[in-house]
């Protein structure tokens, strides 16, 4: 059974940082492209970033230069380093892996910036 389990978020005021993590069990992790996605209310789920098995990594433009997505194979867990953080990313962060072409989600994790 695939299972994504994040934490990290929180409230920071502008300017700030936040860590936020993802614990993956049930997958083959080392061989599994991994990604972050946010749901701000009133607008769709978007993808922030992702990590393909072998560290390849992808941005939205709006958190390029700002956020970075790293992978512990050993760990088995997927990071999400947020830094200058503004009103804008206020959101719920997912945790994303697909397996066998199945989409599998974590519980999500609120990060609200205040200005």
């Amino acid at each position: 059974q695939v299972q994504l389990v994040e934490s990290g978020g929180g409230l920071v005021q502008a300017g700030g940082s936040l860590r936020l993590s993802c614990a993956a069990s049930g997958i083959m992790f080392r061989f599994n492209p991994m990604g972050w996605y946010r749901q701000a209310p009133g607008k769709q789920r978007e993808l922030v970033a992702s990590i393909g098995s072998a560290g390849t990594t992808n941005y939205a433009d709006s958190v390029k230069g700002r956020f970075t997505i790293s992978r512990d194979n050993a760990k088995i867990t997927v990071y999400l380093q947020m830094n200058s953080l503004e009103p804008e990313d206020t959101a719920v962060y997912y945790c994303h892996a697909r397996v066998m072409n199945r989409d599998f989600w974590g519980q999500g994790t609120q990060v609200t910036v205040s200005s």
